[in-house]
Order: C-alpha cells, then structure tokens, then sequence
C-alpha cells in the first residue's frame, strides 16, 4: 500500500493496480485481461450491474478502469468524507464479481464493437499493426483487446481462471492521493480485502522479449491519408538512461517546438500530424514516431523524418535547445504533480517499477545531469539502427521509396 497525503485536497483518489496485462496472455487468452476489467463492473453478489453504476454516479467525483500491455487499473476520485465508501465499493467488484454468464454476453458484444471502433480509428490501429511488426510473437505484441476470433470465444472459465492466476496479493498495489492520512488509509485496506491475505502467491513468470531483425510493412486500405508508425527499440523505464532518452524524445518530436513537428508541419506543411513518443516496460521499451500525411507527402515526410534522426547522431544538441528540454520536462512533471490522478497513478507506478517512491527531486537531478554528449552517444545507438515501419493507408509497396527508411 502506498498513498501521498495532501493536506489542502478535499477530495482523495484511490487506484487499485493489478501488475498483469496483455503481455501476460498467449493466443487463446488476448483480451482476457481487459476483459476482466470490463466484467467486474457487472455485478457482485450484493449488486447488480445497474446498481453500481448508480451508487458510483451517488459518490459524485470520477470511477474508471483501463488495461495496459502490463497492468489493470481499477481507481476513482470522491470526496474525503466519501473514501470509506468507495473503498468498500471497489472491494466488492474486485472481489466478489459473479461473472454471469447473460452479462459476459452482452459485454462481449460491447469489446467486439471497440475492436471495430479501434479498426475505424487508423491512427489508432496503426500503432497496434507496428507494435505486432516489432515485437513478433512475443506477448508484447499483442493487442489489449484482442483478436475478434478469441474474444468470440471467451468464456466464463477462462475468465475465472485469468482472475485466479493472476489477482494474487503479490501482484496487487493499492494506491491513494490526497486528503487522506496512510495509517486511515491501511486500516480501511485491511478491513475490506482482508480475504487477499489467504490467497497464494502467483508463481507467473512473465517471457522477455528480444530485439528482432527490423520489419517493413504496407496494410493497404482506402483512407484520406496514410499513417505511418515508425521506430526502434529504447530501453526499460528503470533504466539507468531514461532521463536522456526522455529529453531526446521531446526534442526529436515531444511537443511543437520539437525537430519533427517544426521541420515536417511548420516550415513545410507536409503533415498537420507528427509526433514522437516513448512505451516502455520494467524489461523493454522502444521509440515511437506517427505522421499521418497525404499520399503524395509520404516519401517527402519519411527523407525528413530520416534527416533529423541523423542529425541527433552526428550534431550535438545545442545548449539552448537541451535548456529547453530540460525546461519543458521539469514544468510537465510539476504540472502534473497538480493532479491527483496523476499522482495517484505516479506513486502507483513507482512501487510496481522501482520498489520504491522516486522523488520529484530525483527526477529533476536526473534530467538536470544529463549532456549534450550524453544525448548524440544514446542517439548514436538508437537512431542508427534500421527502423521497423507500419504504413496503413491508400498506398502500395510501388508508391514508397523505401530508401528513405534507412
């Protein structure tokens, strides 16, 4: 159990945080995880479906759940004098959701229509074709909902048993923010989840992926435009390096004042979409980088794309332009310390990562210690390699010139 205590809040934000997710399943479990984190929202053995969600509505304040490659997060935000009754809330989903068979009926349904919504959203669905290219067929790339055949197919036994394998004491960080003192907090832990105490131990063992050969790949289908995902692997978000490889993210193509949006979107209005980013697990990561462009922009937007990437390679980074960064990541990270889901989640995180609480001060040490010679070694390693590409669009292997992707 991990919590901050903000004494000016009224209100207090509780997570609780599941270390199991879509790397955890194999081909005939994909979606189970988030499919779990739908059904435990659909009636316990003291309420129905209808009913929690009005007792949620009762509350006021914010409830959600969300599954990620390597984590199910169940949390909401109620007013201080409100947690008591959150908390026992939250523990009768978690604990005691019957999984009727009528409900994980209809619920199928409803994830069948978000695989087809996420399908209909190309750059959406482009990441999920990329990731599948560059982590092959390791669980990681794999899609958090699932195929439509397996998800056709997912029954109440494999449900149960998904929660039975996985939702074990040793898997589990319950998490608070706000208005909310740690020792109150433990107390009403321990008198609603006392039965986790008697459960065993997961003896799970998660598989760690391994860089593969790059792979390029066209999925022709009538859009507008093309989207294109492109990248490599970076590394684990313990990683020694994170605070370099976060500042080479938000200058390659971080935020508009960044290499990528300013040469493909400002000076020559290629793209209204370009960005980079960074995904990373406690045993893997890569750098990501999406444009979405009009056919005949897209070898023009690539050439710029594999410019800038080796100009980090080549060039140091400016003094001014690493100020910058620096600027921008500690003012992201303040900014965000104003939200309680956002520490919530950050705490969260912290213990399931490191095992510990990692300071803001430590942050900001990290991001003020690295230099412009630490920023072109890293990119010297990462940028160099061949990129594995997902292109989803209107195009055909004859429309790129796929030397531009090197």
């Amino acid at each position: 159990m991990v919590s901050e205590y903000i004494p000016h809040a009224r209100t207090a934000c509780v997570g609780i945080w599941v270390d199991v997710g879509a790397r955890d399943e194999h081909d005939l479990t994909s979606g189970c995880s988030h499919f779990v984190e739908h059904m435990l929202f659909k009636g316990t053995q003291g309420r129905s479906a209808s009913q929690i969600a009005m007792e949620l509505d009762v509350l006021g304040g914010m409830s959600n759940a969300f599954t990620s490659k390597d984590a199910t997060c169940y949390y909401g935000m109620v007013l201080d004098s409100q947690l008591p009754r959150f908390v026992e809330l939250l523990s009768d989903i978690f604990l005691h959701s019957v999984f009727d068979e009528e409900e994980i009926e209809r619920e199928r349904h409803v994830i069948l229509q978000e695989i087809s919504m996420v399908e209909d959203t190309p750059e959406e669905h482009v990441h999920e074709l990329f990731e599948g290219l560059l982590w092959g067929r390791h669980p990681l790339g794999n899609t958090i909902l699932g195929p439509t055949e397996v998800i056709s197919r997912m029954d109440r036994v494999k449900l149960l048993d998904h929660i039975k394998t996985f939702y074990t004491p040793d898997r589990i960080v319950f998490a608070a923010a706000g208005n909310v003192q740690h020792e109150v907090f433990c107390d009403l832990i321990a008198e609603n989840f006392s039965s986790l105490a008697s459960q065993e131990f997961s003896n799970r063992k998660r598989k760690e992926p391994q860089e593969q050969q790059a792979v390029r790949r066209i999925f022709t289908k009538q859009l507008e435009q093309v989207h294109v995902t492109m990248g490599t692997y970076g590394m684990s978000v313990v990683a020694d390096e994170r605070y370099s490889l976060m500042l080479l993210n938000i200058l390659l193509g971080g935020n508009m004042s960044s290499r990528l949006f300013q040469e493909i979107r400002e000076k020559r209005g290629l793209a209204y979409s370009v960005h980079s980013y960074l995904d990373a697990y406690v045993d893997s990561g890569y750098v990501g980088m999406y444009i979405g462009v009009n056919p005949e922009n897209l070898n023009k937007s690539i050439a710029v794309i594999r410019n800038e990437l080796e100009r980090f390679t080549a060039e140091p980074v400016s003094d001014k332009e690493l100020a910058n960064a620096k600027e921008y990541a500690r003012t992201g990270l303040f900014l965000a310390a104003d939200n309680l889901e956002m520490r919530m989640t950050r705490i969260a995180r912290n213990e399931l990562y490191f095992g510990r609480n990692v300071e803001f001060d430590e942050v900001v040490e990290g991001l003020t210690a690295v230099t412009s010679s630490d920023l072109c070694e890293l990119a010297q390693r990462i940028f160099s390699k061949e990129m594995t590409t997902a292109v989803l669009g209107p195009v055909s292997d004859r429309d790129i010139s796929w030397t531009t992707f090197h």
